[in-house]
């Protein structure tokens, strides 16, 4: 059944459309404007917190040799998902792919050779229309798993996350509310683990249970399907939410991409982005102040150092606290991983580091 997102969506597609078509009756070049997706494009907007794509243009013209096959690509995945939404079905961004790669008749021409020339045409689609790619029907892979008391209706099915047993609900790529409907939430706070393996711990002890919170993981960089899930917990029942990370430049990197968004999807980041998000752990300064063994520590390489330089310029890294740790990190020459809290003792990260560190409200902003 057609949902009201869909109407709008459906909408939007066939305007394009009749945009093309005007300008052809009229004689004029057929051409499709987007939003300039470049990083001089890019700016971190103090006022949301969160990363965005900036107001220039561009246009994609038919007549324009330069342009014309892109120009072909653009209104051929289009058409394509208005269709799957027409079918009120679901693909994933290489179905399309497949779906919409044949040779041109009369020609030994394809209109698609890699699926990286698909890939930015729905991205193309998804900012110029201010949509994100799950409300065009379009589905990545399950990444991301989650547990707590918490109610869910995913289609017809009502899933209680109570009761996943050790493998936890899997996050499917969309969480749109028109999608999966929140029943029941009781918990205090979200938290957001980087790492599979980590969260299994969590889970296994039943932390959500004990804390009463929700436990979810990204399993490293999490998809657009766990951050947006966050962020309307955040939203729509005001939970906080705590990300908890290796104490390196990537695992850092990953809380500022739940709290600020990325770069790459700057044209999505206000759908995505969880301003509020805090980060709970883990520091290099915690070595000291939790008695940390140092033979669990790894000495910083190249390319952790080059990583850190570039984070340490971002407009949302500036606050004291950050360069308080990266100035740590640097110094020690060191990062670790959440596991090297094992030392410590097997249940220390779920018993004692973590439960002290939010009662105590020590967090990185």
């Amino acid at each position: 059944m057609k949902t009201a997102k869909d109407k709008e969506v459906t909408e939007k597609l066939e305007n394009v459309g009749k945009t093309i078509l005007s300008q052809i009756e009229k004689g004029q070049n057929p051409t499709f404007r987007l939003p300039l997706r470049t990083l001089s494009n890019v700016y971190f907007d103090e006022k949301t917190g969160t990363i965005k794509l900036g107001d220039k243009m561009a246009d994609r013209q038919f007549l324009n040799i330069a342009h014309s096959r892109k120009f072909m690509q653009t209104m051929l995945v289009a058409a394509e998902i208005k269709k799957v939404i027409q079918e009120e079905a679901t693909i994933s961004i290489r179905d399309l792919y497949y779906a919409l790669k044949h040779t041109i008749e009369g020609t030994q021409e394809n209109t698609f050779e890699e699926q990286s020339e698909s890939d930015p045409c729905i991205e193309d689609i998804e900012c110029s229309l201010d949509l994100l790619r799950e409300e065009l029907h379009l589905a990545a892979s399950a990444k991301g798993i989650i547990a707590g008391d918490v109610l869910i209706k995913d289609g017809k099915d009502t899933i209680d996350l109570t009761k996943m047993g050790s493998g936890g609900w899997s996050v499917p790529s969309n969480v749109e509310p028109d999608r999966i409907e929140f029943k029941k939430v009781n918990a205090e706070y979200v938290l957001f683990i980087e790492k599979d393996a980590v969260w299994r711990r969590f889970n296994e002890d039943q932390f959500w249970k004990k804390q009463n919170c929700i436990i979810m993981t990204g399993r490293g960089q999490p998809g657009r399907g766990e951050r947006r899930l966050a962020q309307r917990l955040n939203k729509e029942f005001g939970l906080p939410i705590y990300v908890l990370t290796d104490a390196d430049p990537w695992g850092m990197y990953i809380y500022s991409v739940i709290k600020q968004g990325s770069i790459a999807l700057s044209y999505s980041e206000e759908k995505l982005a969880t301003p509020q998000a805090k980060f709970l752990g883990l520091l290099t300064q915690d070595v000291e102040k939790y008695n940390i063994p140092k033979e669990v520590t790894i000495k910083l390489n190249n390319l952790d150092v080059k990583r850190l330089k570039e984070m340490e310029n971002y407009k949302w890294f500036q606050k004291k606290e950050w360069k308080e740790e990266f100035k740590n990190m640097k110094e020690k020459g060191y990062k670790l991983e959440l596991e090297a809290l094992s030392k410590k003792g097997i249940r220390f990260i779920t018993e004692k580091y973590v439960p002290e560190k939010i009662k105590n409200k020590e967090f990185l902003p």
